[in-house]
């Protein structure tokens, strides 16, 4: 099967060793941290494009800012100030009791050394955990259930990947992706029908039929027995994507369900006329994620949800001729929920010392935040999610 393939299979060892490369009473208190979470699940939210940092988190007190933006950038008297220099775009007001709340971190200035600005290699680059010279086929998700997360957690790191079209290397493990409610439910039958029809031939396939039943749950919960949140979810792609994601929560029953739900919003590909389709995108975003928080907190799964987003690359640091951004190298990103430890993570880009591309430099690499998930979310080795050793930021409560 290809890489972009709605259904994918993976075969894998399990019960891998768990960290191994690191000192008994740091593994200890990891594989505590682990077995009392085996229920966690992991939200990726994918601003598919490249979202443009500078206007989502808003330098607002930089000169060089409203230099490069002219016209572009967000007024001062507009910015929802979270700090003495870095305010939130308008739009993204539904985030603000978030922020109160200290469930919301925002990661600066994420990027990568030797930076791809090709939408699709750069998004893969982002998928895989790889570094830019370097080409994976399998994704940084699926190598942390293949650490130890998943024996823990009740299932193994064989999985089946469902509306998968776009997260074939970055899942693979009992992951699923809701871009498409609607390609879910049918590809989940779909699953099922074959899986039954030919598994007996197909030791893959008999690995379906083992893990169909969480899928067929989920499914159910989508097509014909949801649960009546009171939560009101907002209209459009991604609000249906951010109550279907709330529908396969409320459809699993603790231990052995799926840890990984995949959303995708965008394009924030805005290369022209950028100020009100940004403003658009940003509010969908915000207010879908007020959503998935009131419903998950309905559920009483907010504390063991962890929601991050990701983007292939930001935009570039001065706006252009047609009133909107190129493809850029940094952007912030942002992790919320019940057990993060709110506040800004990371240095804001340096406006002051861009490179020869017009582009700013990185502070925060972004395997930092896949390896903080890593060793305080699933409690694995980090080293052997992201292959290296990347310093941890200290965004969840531990």
């Amino acid at each position: 099967m290809q890489r972009r393939d709605f259904i994918h299979l993976f075969a894998s060892t399990t019960g891998a060793a768990l960290l191994s490369a690191h000192a008994p009473g740091w593994a200890q208190a990891a594989g505590q941290r682990a077995a009392a979470a085996a229920d966690r699940i992991l939200v990726l939210v994918e601003l598919k494009g490249g979202n443009d940092g500078l206007n989502t988190v808003v330098p607002y007190t930089d000169p060089s800012y409203y230099q490069l933006r002219n016209t572009i950038g967000i007024k001062r008297d507009e910015v929802i100030r979270i700090d003495s220099q870095a305010g939130l775009h308008p739009e993204l007001k539904a985030l603000l009791p978030l922020w109160e709340k200290s469930e919301l971190a925002i990661v600066q200035g994420v990027g990568y050394p030797q930076p791809n600005l090709s939408h699709f290699r750069s998004i893969e680059i982002w998928e895989t955990a790889s570094r830019s010279d370097e080409y994976l086929e399998e994704g940084w998700a699926t190598r942390g259930m293949r650490a130890g997360y998943a024996a823990r957690a009740g299932f193994t790191a064989e999985g089946v990947l469902i509306g998968g079209n776009d997260f074939g290397p970055l899942l693979g493990a009992r992951a699923v992706a809701l871009n498409n409610p609607e390609a879910f439910v049918n590809q989940s039958r779909f699953a099922q029908d074959m899986s039954s029809a030919v598994a007996v031939r197909n030791p893959a396939l008999q690995h379906l039929l083992r893990v169909e039943s969480d899928i067929s749950q989920a499914a159910q919960g989508l097509r014909g027995e949801p649960y009546n949140f009171s939560t009101e979810f907002p209209a459009g792609a991604f609000g249906n994507g951010v109550k279907a994601a709330a529908q396969v929560v409320a459809s699993q029953k603790g231990k052995g369900g799926v840890p990984v739900i995949t959303l995708t919003l965008g394009s924030f590909d805005t290369h022209q006329n950028q100020p009100g389709t940004h403003a658009n995108l940003l509010r969908q975003l915000a207010e879908g994620l007020a959503a998935l928080k009131s419903a998950l907190t309905e559920l009483g799964a907010w504390d063991r949800t962890l929601v991050m987003t990701f983007s292939e690359f930001g935009r570039r640091a001065r706006q252009n001729n047609s009133n909107g951004t190129d493809h850029g190298t940094v952007a912030p990103h942002f992790v919320a929920g019940g057990a993060v430890r709110g506040g800004l993570y990371g240095q804001a880009p340096d406006l002051t010392r861009l490179d020869s591309t017009q582009n700013a430099g990185y502070s925060t690499d972004f395997r930092q935040i896949y390896a903080t998930v890593a060793k305080d979310w699933w409690g694995v080795n980090p080293d052997a999610v992201v292959r290296g050793r990347f310093e941890p930021l200290k965004f969840l409560k531990t």
